[in-house]
Order: structure tokens, then C-alpha cells, then sequence
């Protein structure tokens, strides 16, 4: 139990879990811990998010909108934000990444699912949540010529970069008025199947950063994922399954689908960098190649035209080539 952060069996106590097992499992890319409790035949998740580095408040608020509107968040069985604690219902082990990885044929049922409730959260009005604006698309942009660009030993320009991204991002902004709560980190990672197959209802986690904006960014998050290979005909057909799903379609949505895929995709590019340069994770700049790979891909649409002139000015070819990979 030395090892277990402190304040844990008091929290637990006072959930009304004395005497539960408790189990630490895998962490992500944060400070947040997780822990399965076991007493009996019942099971919970305790997550600990402390602060300074965590607050877990914005994930109660979004998870408790969520559940309140008919999308499966996790319950919500006793909170301390305060200090750190949260205890909730236990959605089990079947990620749905996981669950591919044992049932490959299972992979488009899968992903027709986890669209499917993707346009559910999309026919709801949208959360009392922030705004996906442009002052946050640019901030995030800019985290690949903040920490990629530099670890690279690239020298670029900066203000170019931004002055681009703010014209290839500006057309999509009124699409996304009144908008749809945007869960930002929606991908096989996060997407639990609480019935153990590919059709089970889609159990939602890490959903705390959560906005309002636009309908395309959570397919991007999902069909561009940054841990898992999807096919490009998969990638199709699932956007013409949400274009059916959620009666939205044409030109300018691929278009904005493009322009989100790329925004993104930089980011994740800038983020995995810093957590290798910042927190000593370098397992993280492994999935740049298959991020790089569908930025490129995005890049190409003529919505990122004013982006991908940037990209052909700053970034050297062979590192284009190689899918932005950094030497062994």
C-alpha cells in the first residue's frame, strides 16, 4: 500500500468501499493515476487526478452533461475534486482498440458503431462547454512549430505558419455555429464496448477537454487515429456512414473534415514531441510517421492550400519523405 497515493483509503472508506482490492493499472500521457477496486463480485475505477498538474472537475461536469443526455459516460459513485478523487462506474477491459486486435473482422461493425453514437452526440444541442475558436484551432496549430519544428533543428517561420493556418481554418468557423459538443480525444483508445462485441454500446472516457465546435473534429480524432492504423477506404466509408447518420454531407464538410484532419494532426505531431522532449516519453515519437502520413493526406485537399505552401517552404522534403520520423 506504500505506493498507492496518499488519501486513498480514506477516499475509499468514505465511498463506502472499505475492504476493496485495489489494483493500479496502466496510466496515458498525464498525471492522472487509475485504479480498479474489487470487493465481492464488484468492481469500480478510481481515478486520481491531483492537483496542481490535474483537476478533475471539467471531467465531472462534462461526464455528469453527458450521462444527463443519454450518452454513456462512466456513472459517477462518489467525487472529491478537491483533492484529486473520483470514483466511478467500471466499464471493464474491451477497448474497443484492444477488442480489433483479437477480432479484425470486427473492425467495420466496430467503427460503424462508434460513428453512430458520434451522430447521437451530434443531434443533441450542444454542452455548456467552451468554444472550439480560432484562438484555440491556432494555438494548437502552433504546437508543431513550438516544439516539433525546434527538436528538429528547423529554423521557420513562425508567423507565416499562423497567418496561415488563420486563412485555411476561417471558412469553417460560421459551420460550426451553434455547433456540437465536441469530446476532442474520441479514438479506439477511448471507446469501450461494454457489451464484449463490436456492436456494444460505446462507453466514452477521457473526455474532459471537451468544446463546442464542429462535427467533423471528433470523425477526424476517430478515423485518423493517431495509435491505430485505419485504412483509407475504411476512413471513406465511415465518413459516408456519418454523412448518412447524421444527414450532413457535401463539399464544404469534407472540406472542413480536411481542414480539422490537418489542425489536428499538427498538433499531435507537436504534443508527442513535447512529451518526449518535455517528460522523457519517447515511445510517443513512434506514432508521428502515421500522424505525418494523414496530415499529408489532408494537406493535399485544396481547403489547405495556404497551410501546405508553408509546409513546402519550411519543412525539407526528405524529412516530408520519411513522414516527419526522426533519425534512430
Amino acid at each position: 500500500m506504500s505506493a498507492l497515493p496518499e488519501g486513498l483509503a480514506e477516499f475509499v472508506a468514505h465511498a463506502g468501499w472499505t475492504g476493496a482490492a485495489v489494483e493500479p493499472l496502466p496510466g496515458d500521457a498525464s498525471f492522472r493515476r487509475y485504479f480498479r477496486l474489487t470487493r465481492d463480485e464488484q468492481t469500480a475505477m478510481l481515478m486520481h487526478a491531483p492537483p496542481p498538474h490535474e483537476d478533475p472537475a471539467p471531467f465531472l461536469h462534462v461526464a455528469h452533461w453527458l450521462n444527463a443526455h443519454g450518452m454513456r459516460a462512466p456513472a459517477i459513485l462518489a467525487e472529491d475534486a478537491g483533492a484529486g478523487w473520483v470514483l466511478t462506474e467500471d466499464f471493464g477491459n474491451d477497448r474497443m482498440r484492444d477488442w480489433l486486435d483479437l477480432h479484425a473482422a470486427d473492425e467495420r461493425a466496430a467503427y460503424e458503431a462508434a460513428v453512430e453514437a458520434l451522430a447521437a452526440l451530434h443531434r443533441l444541442l450542444p454542452g455548456p462547454f467552451p468554444a472550439y475558436d480560432m484562438a484555440v484551432y491556432a494555438r494548437e496549430a502552433a504546437l508543431l512549430t513550438e516544439w516539433y519544428c525546434p527538436a528538429q533543428g528547423l529554423e521557420v517561420d513562425a508567423e507565416g505558419y499562423a497567418a496561415a493556418w488563420e486563412e485555411a481554418l476561417a471558412p469553417l468557423l460560421a459551420r460550426q455555429n451553434p455547433g456540437v459538443t465536441v469530446l476532442r480525444d474520441y479514438h479506439a483508445e477511448n471507446i469501450m464496448l461494454l457489451g464484449g462485441k463490436a456492436t456494444a454500446p460505446q462507453g466514452l472516457i477521457d473526455f474532459q477537454d471537451a468544446l463546442v465546435g464542429h462535427p467533423a473534429y471528433d470523425l477526424v480524432s476517430l478515423l485518423q487515429d493517431a495509435r491505430r492504423d485505419v485504412s483509407e477506404e475504411l476512413e471513406a466509408a465511415m465518413l459516408a456512414h456519418y454523412s448518412a447518420a447524421a444527414a450532413i454531407s457535401g463539399d464544404d464538410f469534407h472540406a472542413d473534415y480536411a481542414r480539422l484532419g490537418a489542425q489536428r494532426n499538427a498538433k499531435i505531431v507537436g504534443i508527442f514531441t513535447r512529451l518526449n522532449v518535455r517528460d522523457g516519453k519517447p515511445k510517443y515519437l513512434g506514432m508521428i510517421p502515421r500522424v505525418w502520413a494523414a496530415l499529408e493526406r489532408d494537406l493535399a485537399h485544396p481547403a489547405l492550400a495556404p497551410v501546405a505552401r508553408w509546409f513546402d517552404t519550411n519543412i525539407p522534403v526528405a524529412l516530408r519523405a520519411a513522414n516527419g520520423a526522426f533519425a534512430a
